[in-house]
């Protein structure tokens, strides 16, 4: 079983999340209910925010807080929205929306010409119309809306124009300014500014002292460097150290986040060198052997790995038997940016055949 991930297990609320701005705008927003757009960079907190204000404001969260994320769905299908568990009861319900939405000839036939923008502002009209389980609102929460289109926007004002006594509407995105002016003016601006160094470290303390995890201050301290502003990543990064190492001192964090950073590098190497961008495949196999220091033995190791994860069957085959030629030439000590290099051009030969 895949043990509880700390960013669940230890969610922060109002009173942990670590930017003192955001963190007094949330609570305001708790004593005197707004619409907001929470905006801020990627793992800087803001769904995290969200969801501690829900906590804060309603007596039933997991009813009253309703999560879309904006990005998969709008990926979605018409027909994977209507099989959707979340949405497809929307479309089937007895009232006066649902009721157009149906042809009539058949109890769940559907009218195949609704666009799906009209499918989706359906399904949000209904989603703020029912009322609350508990208190006076609902809070419906639009997260990565960096790519709701105009129309949908457009949709949606409308619905925070009808609902805004029973439904609570927060936007978090990256791009505040990709939405419309008549959005921005209805809706209060929560900044969630990337966290500095000192917040990580101290959200990284409360989560190991309630985990009861030997740490150290460097330890800490190496966690918060590797993720860079990026909570998420920070919290993640001290988990996957704990789990691996069974501790977080420096030594350990760096022992199991520089092979988490050496297998994303790989991957991102294997695509390059698939898509025939050989130079940006070969550039990250130099910071890999050379700024890194992975031996080449174990660059190739990470190599077939990823592969096996991406392709199957011929492709895989001949991948590994090419890498079995490269592999005794690295064990002969030869030159591995060279036999490595080999294999990648090979790879995107291989993968392009």
């Amino acid at each position: 079983m895949e043990p509880p991930l700390w960013t669940e297990e230890h969610a922060p609320s109002l009173a942990d999340i670590p930017q003192e701005q955001a963190r007094e705008h949330l609570q305001r927003a708790v004593e005197e209910p707004m619409n907001l757009i929470v905006h801020g960079p990627k793992g800087s907190g803001k769904t995290a925010g969200v969801r501690a204000l829900a906590e804060a404001t309603h007596e039933n969260p997991d009813a009253d807080l309703i999560e879309i994320n904006v990005a998969d769905v709008f990926d979605m299908t018409k027909s994977q929205i209507r099989d959707d568990p979340r949405f497809g009861h929307f479309l089937e319900g007895e009232t006066e929306f649902s009721k157009q939405y149906r042809t009539g000839s058949k109890e769940n036939e559907y009218k195949r010409e609704w666009s799906k923008r009209e499918m989706l502002s359906h399904i949000l009209q209904e989603m703020a119309g029912y009322a609350p389980t508990s208190g006076e609102y609902k809070t419906i929460l639009l997260d990565n809306a960096e790519g709701m289109r105009e129309d949908f926007q457009q949709a949606l004002r409308r619905v925070m124009e009808q609902y805004y006594e029973a439904t609570q509407f927060v936007i978090a995105t990256r791009q505040p300014s990709a939405l419309i002016a008549p959005i921005r003016s209805r809706c209060f601006p929560v900044v969630m500014r990337a966290p500095t160094h000192a917040e990580t470290v101290g959200a990284l303390e409360r989560i190991v002292e309630r985990e009861g995890v030997d740490y150290d201050d460097d330890g800490l301290e190496y966690v918060a460097g590797y993720a860079d502003g990026d909570l998420r990543a920070a919290t993640l990064g001290a988990q996957t150290t704990y789990e691996q190492q069974g501790e977080i001192t420096m030594n350990a964090a760096y022992e199991a986040l520089n092979d988490v950073e050496a297998d994303d590098q790989v991957e991102t190497m294997v695509e390059a060198a698939a898509a025939g961008e050989f130079t940006d495949a070969r550039s990250t196999l130099d910071d890999l052997l050379v700024d890194e220091g992975h031996s080449g033995v174990d660059v190739l190791e990470d190599v077939l790995a990823v592969v096996r994860s991406k392709y199957s069957g011929d492709v895989v085959a001949e991948i590994h038997r090419f890498a079995g030629e490269i592999d005794a030439d690295l064990v002969e000590g030869t030159n591995d940016r060279l036999h490595v290099s080999h294999l990648l051009a090979e790879l995107g030969e291989i993968v392009e055949t």
